[in-house]
């Protein structure tokens, strides 16, 4: 009787590999099979970009500049200078009834050049660096590292770069001291072990064929001038980013999760873009948000805190044949969205930071985050318990796994995703992504059923 009755009214979460047929294990391994492929080929917002234009192009998705007129299930990208994405599918209601979002990140924590990079100190030449998001910084010392990105020149030609990830390319480092001469190190703090002024990447160390000074530096710079015709002038108008060399790889014996840099935020923001690919006679309006500069708080023209999404919506509305004044906010106001950012999945190795009842686990499908925010949930967006009913019910009629999380104890921390941005629009907004072990590390870890619980909500979302 007791048995029965914690059957009936206890709420269960269990790990979702138990009891699937082979069949269901076999598609999940072959959806992460193209997921770790993505991760290898888009280290960089750039590259995800350019990797998720071929993706959208092959599943019969045009620029919206190419359409004078929208309708039910046309398929439109807009690019924002080359660092954000938004897609859309148009569905058979009109958009002024509202729109469901799925809105992810595609930047992720990493160094970036300084303006002036490249220096030379006792016959070894080095680039400076600046690092973005929120990284430790020890973990960046001695590992193997790539660097991508575009130098422009002044004539307006952009040179792409992404050196380190061929297996006949140099890789470069940053170097740390040796345990033997470390003592006064060992005694600090943690965050204090490494300066971030010291994050500087060693670059070589033959010398032109000169006695000057600076020998090695100019040998660098000759290098590059054979390789890209640059000058060192020309690394002031640079975006290039050091990230790591790793490749991703299917981690564990049993292969069961993935192993790999920037899998926040790129592993809900492929899951979504897959979702989207599949996507068939909707009724509402389904958009995708690929987003930049999350990381340092979503600022800038290609941040969602700038207006170009507002603009993507308003061409979605003039090429429906629907604007008019204020229609927009009413859009907004009427919409629903999934703010498609990772959780921190609980570490046994470090639960003493997690409350276990309210913990995101690997491998127990989707995570929701009703909220983020810090402490008192300051800067949180609190999602309403109307709306998280509403996600609730779709996820349950799909029997799709998910659980309900915080982002760590109370008082330990916290964190932000861009959900409060498009909740002060209006939006019904819920954060809901994929657990990850070592988050914002050079290798982050996730399963590779949550990966698929993802691609499998976004779709029901968008199709509910």
């Amino acid at each position: 009787m007791e048995e029965n009755l914690k059957e009936k009214l206890f709420n269960k979460k269990e790990f979702g590999w138990k009891n699937l047929s082979s069949e269901e294990k076999d598609a999940i391994f072959t959806f992460s099979n193209g997921y770790i492929n993505f991760l290898n080929k888009s280290k960089i917002e750039r590259e995800a970009v350019i990797s998720s234009k071929e993706i959208a192009e092959q599943n019969g998705f045009r620029d919206i500049a190419t359409f004078e007129r929208l309708n039910p299930g046309d398929k439109v990208y807009f690019i924002n200078r080359a660092k954000s994405m938004y897609l859309a599918v148009i569905g058979t209601e009109k958009l002024e009834n509202g729109i469901n979002i799925v809105g992810s990140h595609i930047d992720s924590p990493r160094l970036d050049l300084k303006p002036n990079p490249l220096y030379e100190d006792t016959g070894l030449a080095y680039f400076k660096t600046h690092y973005y998001g929120g990284i430790k910084k020890y973990q960046w010392t001695t590992i193997p590292l790539s660097i991508h990105g575009v130098i422009v020149k002044p004539n307006g030609e952009k040179i792409c770069v992404n050196i380190g990830e061929d297996e006949n390319d140099p890789i470069f480092v940053i170097t740390d001291l040796l345990p033997h001469l470390a003592q006064d190190q060992m005694e600090k703090k943690l965050k204090n072990g490494i300066d971030g002024e010291d994050l500087n990447l060693l670059l070589g160390s033959i010398p032109y064929d000169s006695k000057d000074a600076e020998s090695v530096k100019l040998n660098i710079l000759n290098i590059l001038n054979q390789k890209y015709n640059i000058t060192e002038a020309d690394l002031l108008s640079s975006e290039l980013e050091v990230v790591p060399a790793f490749k991703a790889r299917s981690l564990g014996f049993d292969g069961s999760m993935v192993a790999g840099y920037g899998q926040d935020d790129k592993v809900c923001a492929y899951t979504s873009l897959s979702a989207m690919m599949s996507l068939q006679n909707i009724k509402t309006t389904a958009v995708c948000i690929l987003s930049d500069k999350e990381e340092i708080g979503s600022m800038g023209n290609t941040g969602m805190e700038s207006h170009m999404f507002d603009y993507f919506i308003s061409e979605l509305l003039n090429k429906t044949g629907e604007n008019r004044p204020n229609l927009l906010d009413k859009v907004f106001c009427f919409s629903k969205m999934l703010s498609a950012d990772v959780d921190a999945g609980f570490d046994p190795l470090y639960a003493s930071v997690s409350d276990k009842t309210n913990a995101g686990f690997l491998g127990k499908g989707i995570s929701l985050n009703k909220y983020t925010g810090a402490r008192g949930k300051s800067g949180a967006s609190d999602a309403n318990a109307e709306y998280v009913a509403w996600v609730r019910n779709v996820l349950e009629s799909h029997d799709i796994r998910y659980q309900v999380a915080e982002l760590g104890k109370v008082d330990i921390g916290g964190g932000g995703t861009i959900a409060y941005i498009l909740a002060n629009k209006g939006v019904d907004v819920i954060d809901c992504g994929v657990p990850v072990l070592s988050m914002h590390a050079p290798y982050e870890v996730t399963s590779k059923f949550d990966i698929y619980s993802a691609y499998k909500t976004y779709k029901a979302f968008w199709e509910a």
